[in-house]
């Protein structure tokens, strides 16, 4: 059904005004023989002609519900109850906006809060803001914040980070003209086996580095010891920044107890599934000292004349109201619908679902493990503790042995030689709490059959 508008004598006082005879008058700028080019498109068709068509395109891609998935790498495949679903679709929640009017938004302001607070509790954090973009922007900014209170331009990452944060942090490190390294923490035998070279990110911090940032647990799946590095980093007068999986956190020690200054994480494997790459949802917080150098907008609660409860925006240091140079970031939003959705998901798993959930991953990934290590020719090699991701070597490249897996209906691990050259034998496998032990010995099964 169209709808329009603007009469016809209502367009005609507009041009009018603007002083033209016609509509094409606004497109005399547009050459004449490409303002109306005759498309090549099929003749239209009525909605259900559209809805199987469109769902037999659908049918086409290969999905984690219709095969086992092992595939993760920082996109994770775990339960998302119908709960979620069921109240953030509500329209009080899914068509509002920013809270630009406090006192109208009181629902979206106390959600924002309640996700604030359990982001600190999971981090052992002090404050946390109402959500970043993604993990990786969450990260860049948190070392923004460490060069500014330290007023230094050195930043440590080791090599075992996600290799699309630190693209984020060399694209941040560009623009302020901060001085990023990276740091080799493993080495590759020539056997494919892994070792860990953690004791390097120690020896490279100095009295000119303003942060190190390390993820916990790293992108190959294993966990590194960090209270070390947190009394080296503090005794040069530096931050230490920690990328945490919220779902590890379940089991692992918060990143606050051994001293983290700032925490950030991707918390979208908790709000949502798996769909091509987005939205994301990114959690950042920190320690109260350091609340008015946070980016992003804080929620906080108070009382009014009355004595009652209410929710208001208590920090906002951006651009939009402030100072342009004494913005914090230039990030003038917050993930909303998404940090709704992984509130009301931790919420409803409470402290004793997310360790549940963590042991989950734990166990089933270290029965995988032993399954594929028994195979001739696969060996795991993780140098460290890990919780649901693990790296194997496989006899062949990953992306010959993933092939073989998809003719079997298994969509198999993360070529990890697509992030680096002498990794092509590498494949870095993901189970969660979802994956069943029929989807493990399928998979096992299938690498059996390829060796």
């Amino acid at each position: 059904m169209d709808y329009v508008p603007h009469s016809s004598e209502d367009r005609e006082a507009m041009l009018r005004a603007i002083g033209v005879a016609g509509t094409e008058d606004l497109f005399h700028d547009i050459p004449a023989d490409v303002r109306h080019p005759t498309l090549n498109l099929p003749p239209g068709m009525a909605e259900p002609e559209v809805i199987r068509h469109l769902n037999a395109l659908g049918r086409q891609n290969q999905n984690v519900q219709d095969m086992p998935s092992f595939l993760g790498a920082g996109c994770y495949n775990h339960f998302i109850p119908s709960i979620v679903s069921a109240l953030i679709l509500r329209g009080e929640f899914l068509t509002s906006y920013t809270p630009y009017q406090p006192e109208l938004s009181q629902g979206t302001l106390q959600a924002m809060y309640e996700f604030q607070s359990l982001v600190c509790l999971l981090t052992d954090m002090d404050v946390a803001n109402a959500s970043m973009y993604d993990e990786a922007t969450a990260t860049a900014e948190a070392v923004l914040t460490a060069c500014s209170i330290t007023r230094r331009s050195k930043v440590i990452v080791p090599d075992t980070f996600h290799p699309t944060t630190l693209e984020v942090l060399e694209t941040y490190a560009e623009g302020r003209e901060l001085t990023l390294v990276r740091v080799p923490a493993f080495t590759l035998a020539d056997d494919g086996t892994f070792h860990d070279c953690w004791e390097a990110v120690s020896a490279a911090i100095d009295a000119d580095t303003a942060c190190v940032a390390v993820q916990v647990p790293n992108f190959f799946g294993w966990v590194h010891e960090c209270q070390q590095i947190a009394d080296v980093v503090h005794a040069n007068g530096a931050m230490l920044v920690v990328s945490a999986d919220p779902v590890a956190l379940g089991i692992l020690t918060p990143p606050g107890a051994y001293g983290a200054d700032i925490v950030t994480g991707e918390g979208h494997s908790l709000a949502l599934p798996p769909a091509f790459g987005g939205p994301r949802l990114g959690l950042y917080a920190t320690q109260k000292r350091f609340m008015r150098q946070m980016p992003g907008r804080v929620s906080g609660m108070t009382k009014d004349l009355d004595g009652k409860r209410g929710f208001v925006m208590t920090l906002q240091a951006r651009e939009q109201h402030i100072r342009r140079e004494k913005a914090t970031s230039n990030i003038c939003t917050n993930e909303a619908l998404a940090a709704l959705a992984f509130t009301i998901n931790v919420s409803w798993l409470g402290p004793a679902g997310m360790r549940k959930k963590a042991e989950l991953c734990l166990s089933k990934s270290h029965y995988a493990a032993a399954q594929i290590d028994a195979l001739p020719g696969f060996t795991v090699t993780s140098p460290g503790p890990y919780i649901k991701e693990f790296v194997v070597h496989c006899p062949a490249a990953v992306r010959s042995v993933n092939e073989h897996l998809l003719e079997q209906g298994v969509l198999g691990g993360y070529d990890l030689g697509r992030v680096r050259a002498e990794l092509n034998h590498h494949m870095l496998v993901c189970v969660t709490e979802l994956t069943t032990r029929q989807d493990i010995d399928r998979l096992v099964a299938a690498l059996k059959a390829l060796g």
